[in-house]
């Protein structure tokens, strides 16, 4: 039985080595902002009841000194006030464009069909996707095209810093950080071929635009809910050089304003953390649970103290390339892994019942 004890402990540790090497990487975006070109940049921001948000992003947008650049926002059908706030911003500035679209067409997922519907409106030599939730610095855009051209890259995605106003959302929005950062060294989406080493966050995406309307990935991916992530696996099968990183001060986010709420949003796609498979999440979130009072049991106290330690560190290392509070993330790390473990048992009843609902809308959880 101890054998299994010392699984879970080298487990921990490859954990460790991963959280600590996305730290170490300084995965942000380089504050090099020399272009050896200016492309004309489409921003493109999907919004459907956004109108606690969409406010911020645009003044923020209006401030950029970038020349050549169109911010284009797609009104999926909202049902509070985004379309006016959105058309205040038009009549004060000639850059932003506003675009009132119908229901999705059937067989399309409600932001896939948005982001499709917005590149086909984009005239920029560049796509940049936003959500409407994000906050951005002026010098976002001059950064990421600069690194985009020095790797030659087809897709950019950035994981933003996550704000988190609530005590529910600091118990639930960690986790999506927790896992990523302790399970995938985030330099092996540029520099492995293997599209299993992907992530990707659709609250940012830049692209080629001359390849996206080759391949029209929201299209193709027209059902799917965890878009972002098949996209990009998407673009690794096709030889394509893409890259993820993480966001400091020039690019953050308030994903979700409670826990319900973001709840309700991982639930949508916390098995794709695990590469789609349901056993190999359960199988994880089992692991991480017991392994303390099974190394205890089983190994003994230096072991178990061993654990113990690479579980401190793990959540020291992830807090500090995510730029989380390091104090909250620890005296927290109970609370958040049984969120983690409700998140899971709720993922599984949707996906079972077929039925999953986000922003007014049913969509399949398939």
């Amino acid at each position: 039985m101890h054998y299994l004890g010392w699984f879970m402990l080298l487990l921990g540790a490859i954990r460790l080595l991963v959280a600590f090497v996305n730290w170490a990487s300084n995965m942000y975006l380089p504050q090099n902002r020399q272009l050896k070109h200016q492309p004309f940049v489409s921003v493109l921001i999907p919004a459907r009841n956004e109108e606690n948000n969409i406010a911020n992003l645009l003044a923020d947008l209006s401030t950029f000194h970038y020349p050549t650049l169109e911010i284009i926002v797609y009104n999926d059908n909202s049902t509070d006030n985004t379309a006016s706030i959105v058309n205040k911003f038009v009549s004060a500035n000639n850059k932003i464009k506003l675009i009132n679209g119908n229901e999705p067409e059937k067989g399309w997922l409600g932001k896939n069909y948005a982001c499709h519907q917005l590149s086909m409106a984009a005239k920029g030599e560049m796509f940049l996707f936003l959500d409407a939730d994000v906050r951005v610095g002026n010098e976002l855009i001059e950064k990421s095209l600069a690194y985009t051209e020095r790797h030659n890259l087809k897709l950019l995605s950035i994981f933003p810093k996550q704000l988190m106003s609530s005590f529910g959302t600091q118990l639930a929005v960690p986790i999506m950080n927790w896992i990523l950062l302790s399970l995938l060294p985030l330099f092996l989406v540029r520099w492995s071929g293997w599209s299993s080493f992907s992530a990707a966050n659709g609250q940012f995406m830049l692209f080629e635009a001359l390849t996206y309307k080759q391949l029209l990935p929201h299209s193709f991916f027209r059902t799917n809910k965890v878009e972002d992530i098949a996209i990009i696996k998407y673009y690794k099968t096709k030889h394509l050089q893409v890259a993820t990183l993480l966001g400091d001060k020039s690019i953050s986010c308030s994903m979700y304003n409670n826990m319900n709420e973001a709840i309700d949003g991982f639930s949508k796609n916390i098995f794709q953390f695990f590469g789609g498979s349901i056993f190999v999440t359960i199988f994880f979130a089992l692991l991480t649970s017991i392994a303390p009072f099974y190394i205890l049991i089983y190994n003994g106290l230096i072991p178990f103290m061993a654990y113990i330690t690479i579980i401190f560190l793990i959540r020291l290392f992830v807090s500090l390339a995510s730029k989380q509070s390091i104090f909250k993330n620890l005296i927290l790390s109970i609370p958040q892994h049984i969120v983690f473990l409700y998140i899971i048992v709720n993922a599984y009843n949707q996906k079972r019942n077929n039925k999953l609902v986000w922003k007014n809308r049913e969509i399949n959880s398939k």
